[in-house]
Formats: structure tokens, sequence, C-alpha cells
């Protein structure tokens, strides 16, 4: 459940910076979607300033460190949330759900 809404939100920060590019060639009507291109900044800003309190844990990426910048850039906390290092009592399953201890 956790990955396919995971999905979701990455495609939504897709279609908003899609949404802000089309805006900005005039591919969109006049007076639609005019906040756009305002959104798209806000979203980059925000993941801009996670990925300098992240920096230290994206070269954890299998991608490579470049790839793990521009995936933050774009997602933000979606990408880089499963690059942290895990707590030493926790186990954690393939999508990086908590198992309960047995």
């Amino acid at each position: 459940m956790k990955t396919a809404i995971n999905y979701l939100l990455r495609a939504l920060c897709l279609l908003a910076y899609g949404a802000a590019i089309a805006k900005l060639a005039g591919l969109l009507p006049d007076g639609s979607f005019d906040r756009a291109p305002l959104v798209a900044a806000v979203l980059l800003f925000l993941h801009a300033a996670e990925l300098l309190m992240v920096y230290k844990h994206l070269g954890r990426y299998a991608g490579g460190l470049r790839t793990s910048i521009v995936l933050t850039l774009l997602f933000g906390v979606l990408h880089w949330k499963s690059l942290l290092p895990t707590p030493a009592g926790a186990a954690q399953g393939p999508t990086g759900e908590s198992k309960p201890r047995v």
C-alpha cells in the first residue's frame, strides 16, 4: 500500500512540473493553471532544502549520486526516505515496512 501511495505522489509531482512547463511554454489556455509555475517553484525550493539536509545519505542510492540528487530535487522525501539508516533494533521488510518482532 505504501508503494502505491508513493507512486501516486510521485505522479502528482510530475504532473505539477509538467503543468508549469506547459503554462510557461504557452501550451495552456489563458486563465488556466495560472499558479502552476509558482507551485512547481515552491516544490523545487522545498526539495532543494531537503537535498541540503540529507545530502550525506544520497550516496546510498544504487543508481549513483547524481541520479539521487536529481530524484531528490524532483520528488524530495519520496526518494530519500528509503535511503536513511534504519534504527538499530528495527527490522525492515522488503517494502520498508517494519516487521513485528516475534
